[in-house]
């Protein structure tokens, strides 16, 4: 059953990093997964992340 919960969260948890590349993608940011992390990468992408509700919302899904 535990077995069963953990694979069941992984997978959710794989499915919102695929999402968040795709909306960064989408943005014109690069990014990539390396593990549980997402990297996002651009030029002034700082201040797009504070300028764009996009990106700050990118995976999130109603927790």
């Amino acid at each position: 059953m535990r077995a069963g919960l953990v694979a069941l969260v992984e997978a959710q948890a794989a499915r919102r990093r695929s999402r968040i590349v795709a909306a960064l993608e989408a943005a014109g940011v690069a990014a990539t997964i390396e593990g549980e992390a997402v990297r996002a990468s651009a030029p002034g992408l700082a201040g797009r992340w504070w300028r764009e509700l996009g990106l700050r919302a990118a995976g999130r899904d109603g927790l």
